[in-house]
């Protein structure tokens, strides 16, 4: 499908990465994995070719189609939400305005007789045809079918797409892309923004996914539920196995393990070699067996240990003044966006030093909240912060708000004040911005190094109070453990906006949970607070938030029914295991022709046997789909 070939790119005369050689096959849901500033990014836009590389090629069927979904999403403002879907279809939408344009013009002309008038008339036929067959008649029904798929309402189909947040404005760009019935998916930060109910349907969706998948995400739950290959980016070049992502960490570790006692015992036989190579020279005639051995030294191929990059960031947040007991009380507080009311008559205090978490499900109103908070939204009701509070707000898109133009250098001097002006690079250093990166323009930055530069900004002045709204979007697993342990040393206060329970646990005392406009207080901790509802993790909180319509009673089931319900599920489960079994072979198979075609090919009954696979494959999908049909029966 996608052949890479010595792939090299370099920035500011050092190469990024150099000599990237690996493969994309249908079925390849890859984990593209690296510290931020490795390249991962950079290598998704040279795969959508909206970067060139240095050098390397890339081979690809000429009629292969890519979507791309990037890390920063621009919508124009002023679209509907359905007006920003039909944007998948360009060319059907092209051929609407042509039939337009042409039927205006038969409808105003009279020379019904002339040649120009009987070209309109051709031209109508033609493109009407081209219409149906890109499907022009069914577009908009698939797309009200797939918004409604991902959570979207009727009432929601007219409205901008500016009134939603960031999370639903992926939703729409998710839509576009399978819409679009691309053959690769090129996905950054896809989870980014997203809820748990967002982020659980994209994993079926793309488990399924019968193309090619390319994932640049730290999210380490939903690589492990996703991919079945792991390519990691690392000091340039790439590590490339095929499996997901925890078990990958594991085997790269063994490797390394293995690599270091092949290194040790390769160097003891060396060692060996040149004390013998320095006793036989002594004697003339020992002279020949010297020079033999020194030959065979120099055919030894070394053993090299691969390295990884083990920097990271060092972070302290800086206390100011102690404030007063009761830092943050609100009352009756409520805020709507036209006429969709997020929060209601909301009521909170938040005492000196605590550590709060907000959770909840996207649109609830945790940001909302968060913003008005620290005054950047207005609100009815009453909200008064305490004595002496000085608060440091990190934004969920506060990268956004960094200048592309300036340098990461200027952007940190024009924050800084005459007291820590001289410490601007030291601040710098320990967030992984050292000698000449300093001095690379902010635009170029990755989403993770955009992120780190943030929190760089916030040290620049010390707080009292701290309220971080998803921080850990673009920022990779050692940053992520790097912001959590600078946060549990964190002496002021602390309200954190996250969706990530491993980031959560060890970090508050008290939970708010957000739902249908209000808040409810929970007194401890994430895991007792997911104890509370009887839950294991956040996921399956946020997926019971969605319920929007009042459960069915259960019908009676007779004995017979309950036996009959009992049956046909065995045999789905054993239809169910019998294609997946079936799925593995034929991808093993599809590996073995990759490597080895022609050895594979020369077997007898070889294409007879293989095809035999992929028909027992689809009549066991068959199968599949009546068993299950008729367990509806029983359910509905």
């Amino acid at each position: 499908m996608m052949n890479i070939h010595n792939l090299s790119i370099s920035f500011q005369g050092e190469y990024l990465f150099q000599d990237l050689t690996f493969k994309l096959g249908n079925g390849d849901r890859v984990g593209l994995i690296g510290k931020n500033g490795a390249g991962k990014s950079t290598l998704l836009r040279i795969l959508s070719r909206e970067m060139e590389p240095d050098t390397g090629q890339i081979a690809t069927d000429k009629t292969l189609k890519i979507g791309f979904l990037k890390q920063d999403i621009d919508f124009e403002y002023g679209k509907t939400v359905l007006e920003e879907s039909y944007e998948a279809f360009k060319e059907i939408k092209d051929i609407e305005a042509q039939l337009e344009d042409i039927n205006t013009q038969l409808a105003e002309r009279s020379d019904y007789e002339s040649e120009a008038y009987h070209q309109l008339m051709v031209d109508v036929n033609e493109l009407q045809h081209q219409y149906e067959i890109l499907g022009g008649y069914n577009y908009q029904g698939n797309t009200e079918k797939i918004l409604q798929g991902l959570g979207f309402q009727r009432d929601d189909f007219n409205m901008l797409t500016d009134t939603f947040s960031g999370g639903w404005r992926m939703r729409i760009e998710l839509a576009k892309l399978l819409l679009q019935n691309n053959d690769i998916l090129l996905l950054d930060e896809p989870t980014n923004h997203l809820d748990i109910e967002s982020i659980i349907w994209l994993e079926g969706f793309l488990k399924n996914y019968a193309g090619a998948v390319v994932i640049v995400s730290h999210d380490k739950m939903f690589l492990d539920n996703v991919t079945n290959r792991t390519i990691e980016i690392s000091s340039g070049r790439i590590y490339d196995y095929p499996k997901p992502y925890s078990k990958y960490m594991v085997l790269r570790e063994e490797l390394k393990t293995q690599q270091l006692a092949s290194q040790k015992n390769q160097q003891k036989q060396i060692e060996h070699t040149e004390k013998l190579i320095e006793k036989f020279r002594a004697k003339a005639s020992k002279a020949s067996m010297a020079q033999s051995l020194i030959k065979k030294l120099d055919r030894i191929e070394r053993i090299e240990v691969d390295e990884h990059d083990h920097s990271v960031m060092t972070l302290h947040f800086p206390v100011s003044v102690v404030p007063g007991k009761v830092v943050i009380e609100a009352h009756q507080v409520s805020k709507n966006y036209g006429s969709n009311q997020v929060l209601k008559d909301v009521n909170l205090l938040i005492e000196r030093d605590s550590k709060t978490a907000f959770v909840g499900q996207n649109g609830q109103g945790k940001s909302t909240l968060a913003k008005i908070i620290v005054g950047e939204i207005k609100h009815e009701g009453r909200l008064k912060l305490g004595h002496n509070v000085q608060i440091g707000y990190f934004a969920q898109n506060q990268a956004e708000y960094l200048d592309g133009n300036k340098t990461v250098l200027d952007t940190m001097i024009d924050a800084a004040n005459e007291s820590n002006r001289s410490k601007v690079r030291d601040i710098l250093g320990s967030f992984l911005f050292r000698g000449d990166e300093v001095e690379k323009y902010v635009r170029v930055l990755s989403g993770g190094e955009r992120n780190r530069l943030a929190l760089a900004k916030l040290m620049l002045q010390p707080f009292n109070v701290l309220i971080m709204d998803e921080p850990t979007n673009h920022l990779d697993m050692k940053s992520k453990q790097v912001l959590k342990e600078a946060l549990k040393h964190y002496q002021g206060t602390l309200i954190l906006v996250s969706h990530d329970r491993d980031f959560l646990q060890g970090l508050s005392n008290k939970v708010y949970e957000f739902k249908d406009r209000k808040i409810k207080e929970y007194l401890g901790d994430i895991d007792y607070y997911l104890e509370s509802r009887n839950v294991e993790n956040l996921r399956e909180v946020e997926k019971r938030t969605v319920v929007k319509e009042q459960p069915r009673e259960k019908k009676q089931q007779s004995y017979e029914t309950q036996k009959k319900l009992k049956s046909l599920n065995n045999k789905l489960s054993s239809v169910e295991a019998k294609i997946g079994q079936l799925e593995k072979d034929i991808k093993s198979v599809d590996l073995e022709l990759e490597i080895n075609y022609q050895e594979v090919t020369s077997e007898p009954d070889f294409f007879d046997n293989y095809q035999k696979m992929k028909t027992d494959l689809q009549d066991l999908m068959q199968k599949w789909e009546e068993i299950q049909l008729e367990i509806e029966q029983f359910v509905d």
